[in-house]
């Protein structure tokens, strides 16, 4: 179906004709339209448009509303203040509107976006051989919601999880695993998340014994890297183990957080090694890297150290290793060049800005990055703990990702249980709900607030019924399916001809923004921001179920209305927080 213009687009449009018709010169002029809590919308472009021919602003208003057109849109609009419009559209408007959107079935009237192309998301960036932990938890969450957003606008997607698999480090590992050469073995043919992490943990606690320990071993742990780097077939092998057994614990935990990782989207660090010295020929025969103490290095005029002397990307080391900066520009090369993106989007610690900063640069100094491609940092910040510090253990480690989610199911369960009985939940139901109010919970406190900013991890809040949290906006979903499964033979049906309450009104026009805010929300790449609509939405839903009675409504048609207003309702809260990854059960 075509995508739906909303309510506030057509006053634009009206506005804009009335704008041409009065002051010719000022044609194509934004008209500063805005919602207002003194009518429908406010319109403020006037004043500016006054300044700039040298009319009285409100005189040249009243000149614009006698040219506005009414009575099918705009119902009523006056002149406020020194020339502020202020416009009221009619009821049968928002109505049809609405029955527009209600008729597009999986899109709402969304519309795609002017001018799609392909994104490169950056995002879920575990260690192989390593436990995630809360430091996970934000590229995860954040990077999955801009990528459902970014594919429902209609942009092409190309996944990557850099995962960290390459390194000194394995070296250890590697020459433990083929002196022990069964100890990654499986018994059974398949084994769970918590399993492979234990016989990773096990492993390495053993060659970290044996390396600190046996000076020989050691010395073979370290040829061994020169093996591995040498790309060694066997090395290889034994390196290839320790990335399946982390792969198997990686696709739990993203399995519990409900999110889809696909295994061929994963690229980690040793996806590029065959680019590096490549890479690091075409910066130096460019001159954008050159050779400083033996390492090769890019300069910046604005990156100093505290004695006020340059500091460089080091691209290639001394000892001729290759730093992150050398896979980091690698990969660009291959999102560019190879998948053919548009944007370069990373879900990174905001810790990392100065580092991404500097690859961007050089990849822009290198002309990997032209006019045509745009590299964008979606930097976050930490999560703490109640006392506002980074959100660690009583014992002071840093808190397993998979103990938070656990815990948080857990006390969503028991917020689930408690009103079972009252629903009718079945002891499968409770358990299941359970689940997508502890993920949800999480999810939401996470993508609720600002990517850059720092938050609480607080479960009691999370899990609150009350206030800005997912539960809050389930239960808005959850109370709706209850409303529509007790309305009997009565069916959802848009009335254009009923006057509107004030609270349906304000519902209907909410809704009609849902468009818009999903366009900005995913040009913008902050998903926080579709958040807070959807809180609003939930929040207009409770005014107006105190305020207008659905199934007691006073007529068929008052009520079929109503119906048809918390069913698109229901459905917009659905889609919308299916773009940010949370489910939103039937029943609760």
């Amino acid at each position: 179906m075509a995508p739906v213009t909303s309510l506030s687009h057509s006053v634009e449009q009206h506005l804009a004709s009335a704008l041409s018709a009065t002051l010719p010169e000022a044609a194509g002029a934004d008209p500063l339209l805005r919602r207002s809590d003194r009518a429908d919308f406010q319109a403020n472009g006037i004043l500016a448009l006054a300044k700039k021919a040298k009319a009285n602003p409100r005189e040249l208003a009243t000149r614009v509303v006698s040219e506005v057109v009414t009575g099918g849109v705009i119902g009523e609009i006056e002149v406020s203040g020194p020339g502020f419009l202020n416009i009221t559209v009619t009821d049968r408007a928002i109505t049809e509107n609405l029955a527009a959107r209600s008729a597009d079935t999986d899109r709402l009237g969304v519309p795609h976006a002017d001018a799609p192309g392909t994104t490169v998301i950056d995002y879920a960036q575990p260690n192989v051989a390593k436990e995630m932990h809360v430091g996970h938890l934000r590229s995860a969450v954040i990077g999955d919601a801009v990528v459902q957003l970014l594919e429902f606008t209609g942009e092409t997607v190309v996944r990557r999880h850099h995962i960290g698999d390459w390194g000194t480090q394995f070296g250890m590992l590697i020459q433990y695993l083929d002196e022990h050469p069964h100890e990654l073995d499986h018994k059974e043919s398949q084994v769970s998340g918590e399993e492979a992490m234990s016989n990773l943990d096990r492993l390495y606690k053993a060659a970290r014994k044996l390396f600190d320990a046996d000076e020989e071993f050691k010395t073979r742990a370290r040829r061994r890297v020169v093996d591995l780097q040498a790309g060694d077939p066997h090395t290889l092998a034994m390196w290839q183990k320790f990335v399946d057994e982390s792969k198997i614990y990686f696709f739990s935990v993203f399995e519990k957080l409900d999110m889809e990782i696909r295994d061929p989207d994963i690229v980690g660090e040793s996806g590029y090694n065959d680019m590096l010295a490549e890479t690091c020929r075409l910066l130096e025969e460019s001159g954008v890297a050159v050779r400083s103490e033996g390492a090769l290095c890019v300069f910046f005029d604005d990156v100093k150290g505290p004695d006020g002397n340059p500091v460089p990307l080091i691209v290639q080391k001394s000892d001729g290793g290759y730093g992150y900066a050398a896979t980091d520009l690698s990969a660009i090369r291959d999102r560019v060049f190879n998948l053919k993106a548009g944007s370069l989007l990373y879900v990174v610690d905001a810790r990392q800005s100065l580092h991404f900063r500097m690859v961007f640069e050089t990849a822009r100094r290198a002309g990997w990055l032209g006019d045509g491609v745009k590299a964008f940092q979606l930097a976050f910040g930490t999560v703490l703990g109640k006392d506002g510090k980074p959100f660690k253990t009583r014992e002071g480690e840093t808190v397993k990702l998979v103990d938070l989610l656990d815990e948080a199911v857990e006390r969503a369960t028991t917020v689930v249980r408690e009103k079972a009985e009252k629903v009718g939940l079945s002891e499968q139901e409770i358990v299941e709900n359970g689940r997508y109010v502890g993920i949800g919970a999480v999810k939401y406190a996470d993508l609720s607030t600002s990517a850059v900013r720092d938050y609480k991890f607080d479960l009691d809040q999370m899990v609150s019924l009350n206030g800005d949290t997912s539960v809050y906006l389930q239960y808005a979903y959850a109370r709706i399916q209850s409303i529509l499964r007790k309305s009997g033979e009565a069916r959802p049906v848009a009335h254009p001809e009923l006057e509107l309450a004030p609270a349906e009104r304000a519902l209907g026009l909410h809704l009609d923004q849902f468009g818009e805010t999903v366009l900005e929300v995913a040009a913008s790449y902050e998903p926080h921001k579709l958040a807070a609509y959807l809180y609003q939405l939930a929040s207009h839903l409770t005014t107006f179920y105190d305020q207008c009675p659905v199934l007691k409504a006073e007529t068929a048609e008052q009520r079929e209305n109503r119906l048809f207003l918390v069913d698109l309702t229901a459905r917009t809260l659905h889609r919308g927080m299916a773009l940010l990854g949370i489910r939103t059960p039937e029943k609760l």
